[in-house]
């Protein structure tokens, strides 16, 4: 079976919308960061189902930063795409934008990197198709990606001393 032919980023890219609703905040008002954590997975899902058109599952989250909260009421606009794609598991990049609707004022609330691994139907891993980087600052994502790739498989296996003293 011959590999899947390279897809650009762009085919990857999906854009969510949400309104913050007080059933999604928490005591100050704000969103509960386990609520925009769920819809940064689902666009993060979406974006790698688009680029290789198979299920997908989370495999991990990195770099999950909370850099604003974001109030009941207002609008959040989360952008997500391929970084990278490897043998069966892709990088995606997601961001999150909180908009105040009565004065228009935006600003960047919360950012992760996850790695989804595809599935076929019998729930195995499949081949995902190579990611066709097309700009410079797509090419530096990629070479980014594939570092810290390196070091999530190098520390494999390690740093299992929280998860023992947590009886684990």
């Amino acid at each position: 079976m011959s590999p899947p032919p390279p897809k650009p980023p762009r085919d990857s890219e999906v854009v969510m919308t949400q309104m913050i609703l007080p059933s999604d905040a928490n005591p100050l008002n704000a969103a509960f960061g386990g609520r925009v954590m769920e819809w940064i997975d689902i666009c993060g899902a979406v974006s790698a189902q688009r680029h290789c058109r198979h299920a997908v599952v989370t495999a991990s989250m990195d770099d999950l930063h909370f850099h604003a909260s974001i109030r009941v009421g207002w609008i959040v606009t989360l952008r997500a795409r391929v970084l990278a794609a490897f043998r069966s598991s892709m990088e995606v990049g997601v961001t999150v934008t909180g908009e105040n609707p009565l004065t228009g004022e935006k600003h960047l609330t919360t950012s992760a990197l996850l790695t989804f691994v595809a599935l076929g139907q019998d729930g195995g891993k499949v081949e995902v198709p190579p990611l066709q980087v097309e700009t410079e600052d797509e090419r530096i994502a990629q070479a980014e990606a594939h570092a810290r790739r390196e070091e999530r498989l190098a520390r494999r296996g390690m740093g299992t001393h929280w998860q023992k003293a947590l009886g684990g």
